[in-house]
């Protein structure tokens, strides 16, 4: 066993995902939670400008609604698809 499996031990025995935990140990992904949480807070204004009908501050809401959660979802989407690509290079290393 490595010094660096010694410090992030894997129960691969009762462990159904591959990357569990990823979330939290990978700070490269917080910036798009960021933008998916101000996307869904986004979301909470434009259905309340709607509602009173404010529809400029409605239009305003949707467009940034639909930029934070499309940017957000892409950037935790390509920093899942960089760590299989680490992992794969490391695996093909190995054998």
């Amino acid at each position: 066993m490595t010094d660096n499996e010694n410090l992030h031990p894997q129960d691969d025995a009762r462990t159904i995902r591959s990357h569990a935990g990823e979330a939290i140990t990978d700070s490269r992904n917080w910036p798009g939670y960021t933008l998916i949480g101000t996307g869904i807070a986004v979301l909470g204004l434009f259905l309340v400008a709607a509602g009173y009908g404010f529809t400029g501050w409605a239009w305003i809401a949707v467009i940034m609604c639909t930029l934070c959660l499309v940017t957000g979802a892409t950037l935790v989407l390509l920093e899942h698809r960089r760590v299989k690509r680490l992992e794969r290079v490391c695996y093909l290393r190995t054998r």
